[in-house]
């Protein structure tokens, strides 16, 4: 099972989403941003290696938010959601075509990855 970390971060009550690029995997769908552990490296350092390689962006990994366990059709992950910061930098697309800042009741409006909903809902639950 692939251990992927997923970055969920907040301003001024919007979260950030992105759009991975027609030449990606699962083409077209929203996520949060983030990517697969390498190695001995922790989700966090995978993190901040993944936004600064994916948006040009430094980031602090803040606290832990969510698990989530998830089968896709050729492979499952166990997805890692943590409150992010960022710190420097513009964000600069490299692996996405767009990117958003949405209000979290909006966040069910996108067609995000299977994966990343239950991080959209719990989102939800927890600005009303």
């Amino acid at each position: 099972m692939k251990i992927v970390a997923a970055a969920v971060i907040i301003k001024d009550n919007r979260v950030l989403i992105t759009r991975r690029a027609l030449s990606e995997s699962f083409a077209g769908k929203w996520e949060f941003p983030g990517g697969k552990l390498e190695g001995t490296e922790t989700p966090e350092e995978c993190l901040r290696r993944e936004i600064n390689e994916e948006l040009g962006i430094d980031t602090k990994v803040k606290t832990f938010f969510l698990e989530n366990i998830y089968h896709y059709t050729n492979s499952s992950i166990r997805l890692l959601a943590y409150i992010t910061d960022i710190v420097n930098g513009e964000i600069s697309l490299k692996v996405h075509d767009k990117y958003e800042w949405v209000r979290p009741s909006q966040l069910l409006n996108y067609q995000l990855l299977s994966a990343d909903i239950p991080i959209a809902k719990k989102l939800m639950e927890e600005f009303l």
